[in-house]
């Protein structure tokens, strides 16, 4: 019975050596061929890296206002007699707009002229006695008559034209607010003129910018009401003080309007332009990789190994300076005559093999890279 138990353990004891020693040789194997192992290159499109003119813009926001807009009030109390426009119309300057009850101060005027004519009459013939029977006192004293009821006169004529409010420039009558008979007060709104000619377009932008602000220089903007339509307005002057609260600068464009098609306080989005820099690096934006570390690019490498060369692909971090359309541009990190991956940068890791494929499109990658065998 000894003997049978003992040579039942030598059997177990060896079978389970065995077992061992083949797992310890099939994990041996299996490290071996993965760290042989290596990973087919990334199907990637690329793109050689170049100099370039750019065009450069500064992105603003602002709003149109009317160069010329006012909202009219009268400078007097009293009763409007009379409206000589119609809301919305279109006027000339001095066009009369609003009357005000204005037949006291015309009865004035009437016996001011009366007084005047009398007094006129008084001083021609104290003037012609001078030398006969009237004292020089007597012509001094009709002529200071004559000119206070000429004073009087000029005053009545000034508070009557108070009374009819005409159009101080030409422009577009809004709402009418008020109505025949209706009683108003100094400072009343009326109505509002606006001279929709001619319009102001004011952005502001941060103060890096305020040592390439300049009047002359040309602002392309559009807004929201005619989304398709791009119009351009010109600099007229630049605000020599910096916003405390927000620092920002204030830029102040003109532009003309003459079909009237925008309006004041129509919100805009503006570029003002600058000269062209010469000799910029930029990469389609599809390069750049966004991350929180920085943004970063995949600069393709040549890399020597055991069986030759092949192309590697790693990550490079760029200081990036604005969009130029579809591209980027570039101030840190790329230098012309590199390549860049544009597309394929979904499998991509620093270090990764690739294959730049003569795909133009990333639909083609897409296609190639699901057509390839695991």
């Amino acid at each position: 019975m000894k003997k049978r138990l003992l040579v039942m353990g030598l059997f177990l004891l060896v079978g389970f050596g065995a077992l061992f020693g083949f797992d310890l040789f099939r994990k041996m194997q299996m490290g071996k061929a993965m760290a042989s192992y290596q990973p087919p290159p990334v199907l990637v499109n690329a793109l050689t890296v170049n100099e370039r003119s750019v065009p450069r813009s500064l992105e603003a926001i602002g709003s149109l206002e009317a160069v010329q807009q006012v909202t009219l009030s009268p400078e007097i109390d009293g009763r409007i007699t009379q409206l000589h426009f119609k809301p919305g119309a279109l006027v000339k300057k001095g066009d009369p707009l609003i009357q005000i009850n204005d037949g006291p101060e015309q009865g004035d005027l009437q016996r001011l002229r009366a007084q005047a004519k009398l007094a006129k009459i008084n001083l021609e013939r104290s003037t012609k006695l001078l030398k006969l029977a009237v004292a020089q006192s007597e012509v001094d004293a009709q002529q200071a008559a004559l000119d206070e009821v000429e004073g009087e006169i000029v005053r009545t004529q000034a508070l009557i034209a108070q009374k009819l409010i005409r159009a101080p420039f030409a422009g577009q009558l809004g709402v009418q607010r008020v109505r025949v008979g209706q009683y108003i007060k100094q400072g009343d709104e009326l109505v509002t003129l606006t001279d929709t000619n001619n319009l102001y377009l004011n952005i502001t932008l941060p103060e890096q910018a305020h040592a390439q602000l300049r009047p002359g220089l040309t602002v392309k903007f559009s807004v929201d009401a005619l989304p398709k339509r791009e119009f351009i307005a010109k600099v007229v002057a630049v605000e020599p003080q910096i916003g405390t609260d927000s620092r920002a600068i204030k830029v102040q464009a003109h532009l003309q309007n003459p079909k009237g098609e925008l309006t004041p306080g129509m919100f805009a989005r503006a570029a003002l332009q600058l000269a062209t820099e010469e000799k910029v690096v930029s990469v389609p934006t599809m390069a750049i990789d966004y991350s929180m570390h920085g943004d970063s690019v995949y600069v393709i490498q040549k890399q020597k190994t055991d069986s030759g060369e092949q192309l590697v692909a790693r990550r490079t971090l760029v200081k990036t300076d604005g969009q130029v359309g579809d591209d980027m541009v570039v101030r840190e990190g790329l230098k012309p005559g590199q390549l860049v991956v544009i597309a394929g940068h979904v499998k991509l890791q620093d270090g990764a093999a690739v294959e730049i494929t003569k795909s133009t499109t990333l639909d083609d990658v897409a296609r190639k890279v699901l057509s390839r065998p695991e």
